[in-house]
C-alpha cells in the first residue's frame, strides 16, 4: 500500500467530507447516464468511466449506464463497403446498417462494457431495449424536410411508443448496474435502431430518475460551436431554444438537445452534459456545485443560488 504524504491525506479528508453532503443527498436515488460510442473507442476510456460509475455505485447511487455505438458502426461500415449516411445527426439505417448496428451495439460494445464491469468488481448486467419489452417502438415513417422536395426515409430508425422499466427496476433492486443498448423492436419483433439518446431520456423519465448525465465528446452545450472557451454552465428550455433558433446547435447536438427536452418534460429535473475526456468528469458533475460541462433544467429559476453562482 502507497503511503501519502500529509499534505495528500489532508487532500482525501478534505474531498471525502465535501463529498458527504452529495452522498447522503443522492443515495438510493437513480441515475441516468448515456455515452456515445467515442467513449468506449480505447480500453483506457472504457475503464475511467467504468470506475467513475462503480463509485457511484458504492456509495449507493443507482446507475443505469446507456451506450451508444455511432463510431464504431461508421468504422464497421466502411469495412463492409456500406455506405453511412446521416440526417440531422440521426443515422438512415436500411437493412445492411441494421445488421451492422445490431452486431456493433449489442454484440461489441455491450458486451465489451460488461467484461469492463467485471475487471473493476461492479454487478453488471447487459440488455437491450429489445428485452423483456424494455422499449416498444415503431418504425419511422418518411420525413419531409424544409427546403427538400423528397421525403427523408430512414428505414429501419424506432421512434419510442412506450417504455416498460420493470426490469430495470428489479435488477437495481437487487444492486445490479444495467448497461443497455439502445436497440429495439416493434410488436411485431422487428429490430428497429432507436437514438441512444432518446432511449436514456425515455427510461430516465419511465424510472423518475434524480439525473440524465449526457457524456459526449464536446466539454457540454457550447455558445460557439468552434470555441471551447464558449462553455454555457446553465441553461433552461427556453435557452436550448434560443440556441436552435440561431443556428448554434447542428448535426448530433441536434437529436442529444431534442433528448434533454424530452427528459424534462418528463419530470427529470437535472440533465447534464459533460465530457468523458475530462478526467473524473462525472464525479466532479455529481459531487461539486461547480462541475465540468452544462446543468440543464426546465427553468433557471430552479436553480439554487449556489449552483447560479458556479
Amino acid at each position: 500500500m502507497t503511503r501519502l504524504t500529509g499534505s495528500e491525506r489532508a487532500i482525501v479528508v478534505t474531498a471525502l467530507r465535501h463529498a458527504v453532503p452529495y452522498i447522503r443527498m443522492y443515495k438510493r436515488k437513480v441515475f441516468v447516464l448515456k455515452a456515445g460510442g467515442d467513449a468506449f473507442n480505447t480500453p483506457a476510456t472504457t475503464q475511467s468511466l467504468v470506475e467513475q460509475v462503480g463509485i457511484l455505485h458504492q456509495v449507493g447511487i443507482r446507475v443505469v449506464l446507456v451506450h451508444g455505438g455511432g463510431p464504431q458502426a461508421t468504422e464497421l461500415s466502411t469495412r463492409l463497403g456500406i455506405e453511412t449516411r446521416m440526417v440531422d445527426g440521426r443515422r438512415v439505417t436500411d437493412e445492411e446498417t441494421l445488421r451492422v448496428a445490431t452486431m456493433v451495439l449489442n454484440g461489441e460494445i455491450n458486451t465489451r462494457i460488461v467484461a469492463k464491469c467485471r475487471e473493476v468488481g461492479l454487478p453488471a448486467v447487459g440488455l437491450s431495449g429489445v428485452d423483456a419489452g424494455l422499449i416498444r417502438a415503431r418504425k419511422r415513417p418518411p420525413v419531409t424536410r424544409a427546403g427538400e422536395a423528397e421525403p427523408v426515409d430512414y428505414g429501419f430508425v424506432g421512434d419510442v411508443e412506450s417504455v416498460d422499466a420493470s426490469v430495470l427496476v428489479k435488477l437495481l433492486e437487487s444492486d445490479l448496474v444495467p448497461i443497455v443498448s439502445p436497440l429495439s423492436a416493434d410488436d411485431k419483433g422487428t429490430l428497429l435502431n432507436v437514438n441512444a439518446d432518446t432511449v436514456a431520456a425515455v427510461i430516465a423519465a419511465a424510472l423518475g430518475a434524480e439525473k440524465l448525465i449526457v457524456a459526449t465528446g464536446a466539454p457540454g452545450i457550447l455558445e460557439t460551436l468552434a470555441d471551447p472557451r464558449s462553455l454555457i454552465s446553465y441553461v433552461d428550455r427556453a435557452g436550448l431554444k434560443r440556441l436552435r433558433d440561431e443556428g448554434r446547435l447542428t448535426d448530433g447536438m441536434l437529436p442529444k438537445v431534442a433528448a434533454i427536452e424530452r427528459a424534462l418534460a418528463g419530470g427529470v429535473p437535472r440533465v447534464h452534459v459533460i465530457s468523458y475526456s475530462v478526467p473524473d468528469s462525472l464525479l466532479l458533475e455529481v459531487f461539486t456545485n461547480e462541475g465540468t460541462g452544462t446543468l440543464v433544467v426546465d427553468d433557471i429559476k430552479q436553480l439554487s443560488p449556489a449552483e447560479q453562482r458556479s
